[in-house]
């Protein structure tokens, strides 16, 4: 039989070692958050700190860049006309994912996987290939423009490309994926008997959907449309290629300074100035987010 001595002993040592334990515990999983933080710091926050100095601290000290861009000059309008194309991208892919999310989130078995890698497979296809397709398809004497004459829309043929109609296109098929999967996740965690009791209580599809299916989709709908936009603001190839130049976005005056007029103070700054508008919108529709879905679970 061990003594008291002894079972007193072992009874500090098991309180000493659950004392130890958490702090152990603690700094194990300080070692393993600070191999993800230093990455981060060096390969995203450093290059991005270090293009906000650049916009300010060349060629000489100052917001001179800044001024530039802000005073209402073509920079301005390009800014302002990137955020028009993202939000009508935006826009247009919702119109388009939501129903089509609806149907897919009602999908069992192989036809749910089928369709679920008919979308994830159209993300591996590459924006360039895409864009060179709609190129072809949007010519002059394209498919687009035949069929146009053919059906008896139009008498001759019609500029589709470099125009904004042609990019928010590209646009829309690129990024629709993005809008679709949020989507379809949010609808299949909606219970049908939410739906099947809204019925028996005598609500007809539009005020069911209206006030049960559609608030319950909105954490998709927040979702897909975050990712949309904010990816819309920094396209560059799909731009390119269907604007020709005519429709300049913020990406391509981004480039065209640094590469073409080797002025990279004002392509930092022309950058800064975007990113800054992306989170002050992404802030402020956060908020507005959170009011509509606690608006819509009442």
């Amino acid at each position: 039989m061990p003594s008291a001595g002894s079972r007193a002993l072992a009874t500090q040592s098991s309180v000493d070692t659950r004392a130890v334990r958490p702090w152990t515990q603690g700094r194990g999983y300080a070692l393993l958050a600070a191999v993800p933080c230093l990455y981060l710091a060096v390969f995203f926050v450093w290059p991005l700190v270090r293009v906000a100095l650049r916009s300010v601290m060349e060629p000489r000290p100052g917001f001179g860049n800044y001024t530039k861009i802000l005073s209402g000059g073509p920079f301005l309008q390009i800014l302002i006309y990137t955020l028009e194309v993202a939000a009508i991208v935006t826009a247009v892919s919702l119109l388009i994912a939501y129903p089509v999310a609806a149907l897919t989130a009602r999908m069992q078995g192989r036809r749910l996987q089928l369709m679920t890698a008919l979308i994830v497979g159209s993300l591996w296809t590459s924006a360039v290939i895409r864009s060179y397709a709609w190129m072809i398809l949007f010519q002059r004497y394209g498919i687009v423009n035949e069929a146009l004459i053919w059906l008896g829309f139009a008498d001759s043929p019609v500029r589709i490309l470099q125009t904004t109609t042609a990019v928010v296109i590209g646009m829309v098929h690129v990024l629709l994926p993005f809008m679709l999967l949020p989507l379809i996740a949010a609808m299949r965690r909606i219970d049908p008997n939410l739906l099947r009791a809204g019925r028996i209580l005598g609500a007809n599809p539009f005020r069911l959907f209206l006030r049960v299916y559609f608030p319950l989709s909105l954490p998709g709908v927040h979702a897909g449309t975050v990712l949309v936009f904010i990816s819309s603001l920094g396209f560059f190839i799909t731009p390119s290629l269907l604007g020709g130049g005519r429709t300049m976005m913020a990406a391509m005056i981004i480039e065209q300074e640094a590469n073409v007029f080797l002025d990279w103070p004002m392509a930092s700054a022309i950058a800064t100035v975007l990113l800054a508008f992306t989170l002050v919108l992404y802030v402020a529709y956060g908020r507005l987010a959170r009011v509509d879905v606690t608006r819509g679970l009442r």
